[in-house]
């Protein structure tokens, strides 16, 4: 595992924040630090350039940050709080203070983690009333959602076609380390097929206006049961990740749901979407985009393991991780 950035190290310490919390928690995601201070956590984009996203200048780290509070206050309000400037004086670094920005972060209030709905389904805390409420705020959040011309072009048929194969492209390195060569093949070809069958209903969809400026990664882990409902960490860093079909943003978490093997929760989760919704081919492509989407979460976990900050121990649960999403995707064929 590489040092972590002098920056990173400095702002570990409790005096470099506002609050002055007892003590500092770093978590990390392949694009992010996350500082958990207290009743607050600082979020700071990590300099880097992923082909998808560019975060590598502090200007583009800036924009982003403030991208990531417009975007999640649409159904998080409460809890993204404002975009914040860390500064340098003399040796010390101070967060939320006067002074040359040499850094952004987002300041969030803190969720609590064990309300948290990927917490609550490993303990068998997640009810159907609750998957209710969630089909609920996701139907009035997606009836609202800004479509237009620009978002109607990222449900055609090529577009859907650029991000599949992108997957695989992005996935080949892995082969034989998270997924095999045998399921990368039949994933792939059972997607190719699904494409080529089903022209017909991606150019209904986009006719239907069931494309929507949606989160783009709506997973179990993004849902907290606080302060009514919070869906959270919208992607903010490309558009073309969170112009997506409706059906795409409910198949996401109902195949989240499946991943910790609760099939009536994710059942329910559909049905009440659809109800309210009344949006009955979104069964048509139910299992092609729950594949879909359980390949991403493969994909970006084995990202992970290319990342220098994350130690050798972590990279073998995040291998784990990764194996298991690639084999719920073929599950769905």
């Amino acid at each position: 595992m590489s040092k972590l950035p002098r920056l990173i190290e400095a702002l570990l310490d409790p005096q470099c924040y506002p609050e002055r919390p007892e003590k500092v928690e770093l978590v990390q995601t392949q694009m992010s630090f996350i500082f958990l201070a207290g009743r607050y956590v600082y979020k700071i984009k990590k300099s880097v350039n992923l082909g998808y996203l560019d975060y590598t200048t502090l200007e583009k780290r800036r924009f982003f940050c403030e991208q990531e509070l417009r975007l999640n206050r649409r159904l998080c309000r409460a809890a993204y709080l404002a975009v914040v400037s860390v500064v340098e004086e003399g040796e010390q670094i101070r967060v939320e203070e006067e002074g040359q920005p040499i850094e952004y972060a987002v300041k969030m209030k803190r969720l609590p983690q064990e309300r948290m709905m990927d917490v609550l389904l490993s303990q068998g805390g997640v009810t159907l009333p609750m998957v209710g409420e969630v089909a609920q705020r996701l139907a009035n959040f997606h009836n609202t959602a800004e479509t237009n011309r620009e978002i109607a072009v990222f449900g055609r048929l090529d577009v859907i076609s650029q991000n599949c194969d992108e997957n695989f492209a992005q996935t080949e390195k892995y082969i034989g380390r998270s997924i095999s060569r045998t399921s990368y093949e039949r994933i792939k070809r059972y997607t190719d097929d699904f494409i080529e069958r089903n022209a017909g209903l991606f150019d209904k969809r986009v006719a239907d206006g069931r494309i929507r400026d949606c989160h783009g990664d709506l997973h179990a882990a993004h849902v907290c049961f606080a302060d009514g409902i919070c869906i959270y960490d919208c992607i903010e860093f490309n558009d073309r990740f969170r112009y997506c079909d409706v059906a795409s943003e409910i198949a996401f978490l109902a195949m989240d749901i499946d991943h910790y093997q609760q099939p009536a929760l994710s059942r329910h989760l559909v049905d009440g979407y659809i109800a309210l919704s009344r949006d009955e081919d979104l069964l048509k492509l139910l299992n092609f985009y729950k594949c879909y989407r359980a390949y991403v979460r493969g994909k970006v976990e084995s990202f992970k393991l290319d990342d220098p900050y994350i130690s050798e121990e972590e990279k073998a649960k995040v291998l784990a991780v990764a194996r298991s999403y690639f084999q719920l995707a073929e599950s769905y064929i």
